[in-house]
């Protein structure tokens, strides 16, 4: 599974670790993805999206607005 939200676009970021010693490594900042089924009653079955915790809004703006926007970036759902 790709570590990016369907419905923000929120992707990995990167950066260093600084260490105590205070040495530099690259790391990698996980945007926290979960996974959610809806149902999507316009089309009568559900849905599993790949969602941020932040891209939850999904209960605010209803599932047929973000399947809307969703589709409106060129994903399939």
């Amino acid at each position: 599974m790709s570590a990016h939200c369907q419905l923000t676009g929120r992707e990995p970021a990167f950066g260093n670790a600084i260490s105590h010693s205070h040495r530099r490594t690259r790391r990698r900042f996980d945007p926290n993805i979960q996974r959610k089924r809806y149902w999507l009653p316009s089309e009568g079955r559900y849905v599993r999206l790949t969602l941020s915790a932040k891209g939850k809004t999904v209960d605010v703006i209803g599932i047929e607005a973000a399947v809307a926007r969703i589709r409106a970036r060129g994903e399939k759902v």
